[in-house]
């Protein structure tokens, strides 16, 4: 049963996830173009703002408006084809989409379907979904911002990852040693890349199923 105040957060949440991609990081690209950034630095940063201000602020309050994962995982699922379209009809959101890769339409279906998972196998518990979601949005994020900052190009460095490392392993605690785990193995999946498959595919997916294999089989590490 999905409920009225469930489809108002949801309508609220979709607008602000339009805001952020349509207008916000639109308008931060040229600001950064305009003091001197390069095209594919702007856009780098612009792609990791949209994963904290939508992924990661959607993630965190998605248990306190949700009952169930039916809306999110159809905003995700919604969201993934919006963005899509525009690689197939070759009209790209310049200021934080690339021809090269559709690593945000990967994000989208990883948000919701990790949602859907954990609140189907913790029997309606979104916890054990959410922080997986949270280290492919803000740690991901975290780990990009350093590197652009450093290098001026995307490309992977341990000094991001470190960075990255440090912010999960501490939010991994508030779920016990298992999400200590979960952080720390999603910031070292998160240097290395196995294309075609993406890192938003990988971080998500490793740190998730770190949680399943706790809760199946050494539940005093997991504070769920």
């Amino acid at each position: 049963m999905i409920y009225t105040s469930e489809l108002f957060a949801a309508a609220i949440l979709l607008s602000w996830v339009i805001f952020v991609v349509m207008v916000l990081t639109k308008k931060l690209y040229d600001v950064m173009r305009r003091r001197g950034l390069e095209h594919n630095v702007a856009v780098y940063y612009n792609r990791k703002i949209i994963h904290i201000l939508t992924g990661g602020l959607c993630a965190l309050l998605v248990p306190l408006v949700f009952k169930t994962f039916i809306l999110p995982l159809a905003i995700s699922l919604l969201l993934s084809a919006f963005l899509l379209l525009y690689h197939r009809r070759k009209r790209l959101m310049h200021w934080f989409q690339t021809e090269d890769n559709t690593y945000e339409v990967s994000f989208c279906i990883m948000w919701g379907l990790i949602l859907a998972l954990g609140w189907l196998i913790s029997g309606g518990d979104f916890r054990m979904g959410v922080l997986p979601i949270i280290f492919m949005s803000v740690g991901d994020a975290i780990t990009g911002i350093v590197r652009n900052i450093m290098y001026r190009r995307r490309t992977k460095s341990w000094w991001g990852n470190l960075a990255m490392a440090l912010f999960s392993m501490v939010v991994g605690a508030a779920v016990g040693l298992a999400g200590v785990l979960a952080g720390a193995v999603a910031s070292l999946v998160e240097h290395f890349e196995f294309k075609p498959v993406d890192d938003n595919v990988l971080v998500p997916l490793a740190s998730f199923l770190i949680l399943l294999f706790a809760r199946a089989f050494a539940p005093w590490l997991l504070a769920l």
